[in-house]
């Protein structure tokens, strides 16, 4: 399994472009009442870890008494694709872009149309000639410029060794039809080279949400348009998805805060004090943690990675306590995973093998992990995800610590939130039913609060469980191909296979039910069935199934033409016996059954009697009647 395991460094090349290139001063909304942004966020691969250098200058912000916010999606899966992403929209008519969320990152970026080095990636690349409301921006003396000196550009490279650069352009950038809040004018980079991983990712660019002045965050904040905070919430193990916050929200009861200073370090940083192993500190001096950066959270990067003492404290606390598991190799040669077989395959029973870990803050305030917050699971056994950060004194945490957890990155008061719940539900609790543009349910203003009952979530943490556990047995779509029904066919099997590795499914739960040829046109019915070991398909599965197919991220080669999807719909496990289910086959069986063995019957009553009754006897010069010959 391929893991990106860079280390932060403090030789990460910086580039400070200072954002005086917006046109007009902040408008207020309403009269200066402005809801927070919610985004989606979606998961990539998994090395894709980022650590990038930003602005040490803090800027002044502007403060309303109300603003609205932006509710975002989170889409993918953390150790499935090594970050999570959300929909981001530019330009008029919007130009759809799948992101990384990259709270590390201080600029928002998507490949050009006229980049020469660009991979490829989820979408079409961004054309400026077809949004009428794109402008470069054009270079002065705040920026770097170009070679002509026409146009301000970026760069931006990364520990791990990638890199993007291009130039920047101001345009509408909308935040989906879910979000509170309206379209904004922002400046992002247009990609026209991209290096090493951001090459080869299936994500489109990045979300940059790190503190600069070309930071999205700034950009809306500086604008008095959100307040200066926002919050990422990813799901737990064997689950993808959650959601993303662009504004402030009331902090639910029971969140635990750590200070952030931004003095300290440009990135986002916690005072870790010290860490608990079932209920035991480690012997560690407290400072081992505020070295270099001090204790930094990524949203994009992958796992968590200490000083090596610390690293070696916390490796032998944890294999101590579990002496009844075989310790295993983990399945990549590359690295020395620490893995474990036998806890079993259920992730809410872990908790009763591997022991909880504390976090304890600098204000003496505690955050408790769960074991889905230090492992990752492969092949039936589960590895340790926190590693040596080799000779680099930084403590990094990746998303993997906080799973299942709402993150508030509240830059306002300089303080930083955790809060368990279940991150793959939360979507929906921020919802109100039926609406056709939803406004924020649970982050209405700044006084609000989070209307969320606690439950039991798969770790065993409380969280808030959605009303009504619906079951799913199948998920049928129609797809019509422009592509005729003979040149089809021959590539039936080829196409499913493609369409599940869009939908990040097995091959062998796809299948083509009818295929009906419309001239150049051909209609096929797909259908979706579980994993054979399963009777449903997960609900978290079902919507990402559904996401990825109504956003059209189902790319398919040249050779198939294009297609569109007719409809697509989700049916409930049946809940009959075996016998209900097939009762009418049954009946109709034994009714055919019936009357072929009666026409049988019938056939050999009548040949057998027609054998035994004698032919009558005539004469041979008897006289016989007259046969006239029938004309040809």
């Amino acid at each position: 399994m391929a893991r990106e395991r860079d280390q932060l460094t403090a030789a990460a090349f910086l580039v400070l472009l200072l954002a005086g290139v917006i046109d007009g001063s902040p408008q207020l909304l309403d009269g200066g009442v402005n809801p927070p942004l919610v985004l989606p966020l979606l998961l990539p691969s998994v090395n894709s870890s980022r650590r990038h250098a930003a602005a040490s200058h803090l800027l002044r912000r502007r403060h309303l008494q109300s603003h609205p916010n932006a509710h975002m999606r989170l889409y993918d899966d953390l150790l499935t694709n090594g970050y999570y992403t959300t929909r981001l929209y530019i330009g008029t008519p919007p130009q759809e872009f799948a992101l990384i969320v990259d709270s590390g990152s201080t600029v928002t970026y998507v490949p050009c149309s006229s980049c020469d080095q660009c991979g490829n990636h989820q979408d079409p690349r961004f054309q400026p000639d077809l949004s009428s409301t794109y402008n470069p921006v054009k270079c002065h003396v705040a920026c770097t410029c170009d070679t002509e000196k026409n146009q301000c550009i970026y760069e931006r490279q990364y520990a791990e060794m990638s890199s993007s650069s291009g130039v920047l352009g101001e345009d509408i950038v909308s935040f989906g039809k879910e979000s509170a809040l309206m379209p904004q004018r922002a400046v992002f980079g247009c990609e026209n080279s991209e290096t090493g991983d951001l090459f080869s990712q299936h994500a489109d660019g990045i979300m940059g949400l790190g503190r600069g002045q070309l930071s999205i965050m700034d950009q809306l904040v500086d604008k008095g348009i959100i307040s200066d905070s926002f919050s990422l919430c990813y799901g737990g193990m064997n689950f993808g998805g959650g959601a993303m916050v662009l504004g402030g929200i009331s902090s639910p009861s029971g969140m635990v805060f750590s200070r952030s200073n931004p003095v300290r370090s440009p990135y986002y940083n916690i005072e870790l004090k010290e860490i608990h192993v079932a209920g035991k500190a480690l012997r560690l001096d407290p400072r081992i943690f505020d070295r270099k950066h001090g204790t930094v959270l990524d949203s994009g990067t992958t796992y968590v990675y200490l000083p090596e003492h610390a690293f070696v404290a916390f490796r032998d606390a944890i294999t101590s306590e579990l002496h009844s598991l075989k310790k295993i190799r983990g399945p990549d040669p590359n690295y020395k995973d620490i893995c474990f077989a036998g806890a079993g395959s259920d992730v809410s029973q872990l908790s009763k093998t591997f022991p909880n870990v504390d976090m304890v803050f600098g204000n003496g305030q505690k955050l408790s992990l769960s074991p889905e917050n230090y492992l990752f699971q492969v092949r039936g056994a589960y590895c340790l995800g926190v590693f040596q950060n080799g000779k680099d004194p930084t403590t990094l945490l990746g998303g993997i610590i906080v799973r299942n957890t709402l993150v508030m990155y509240d830059r306002q008061n300089e303080r930083i939130g955790f809060w368990k719940t279940n991150c793959s539900e939360l979507w929906g609790r921020l919802h109100i039913s039926g609406a056709p543009s939803p406004a924020p349910s649970s982050f209405s203003d700044t006084n609000s609060t989070i209307d969320m009952s606690p439950a039991l979530s798969p770790n065993g943490a409380q969280e808030s469980v959605l009303p009504g556990q619906y079951q799913v047995g199948l998920i049928t779509f129609d797809m019509s191909m422009n592509i005729t029904y003979l040149n089809l066919m021959p590539h039936i099997t080829e196409l499913a296979k493609l369409i599940a590795h869009d939908l990040e499914i097995d091959p062998h739960q796809v299948h083509s039910m009818n295929i009906t040829s419309e001239g150049n046109h051909t209609l096929i019915r797909w259908a979706i069935f579980p994993e054979e070991s399963s009777k449903v398909i997960a609900n978290t599965t079902v919507m990402g199934i559904i996401s990825r197919l109504t956003e059209h991220r189902v790319r398919l080669p040249e050779n198939f033409g294009g297609y569109q999807l007719v409809e697509w719909n989700v049916e409930p496990l049946s809940r009959r016996t075996w016998l209900q289910q097939h009762l009418v086959a049954i009946i109709v069986g034994t009714l055919v059954a019936a009357v072929s063995s009666f026409s049988a019957l019938l056939i050999w009553y009548i040949s057998r009697k027609r054998a035994r009754s004698p032919g009558t006897y005539m004469p041979v010069d008897a006289p016989v009647a007259e046969q006239e010959l029938q004309p040809l």
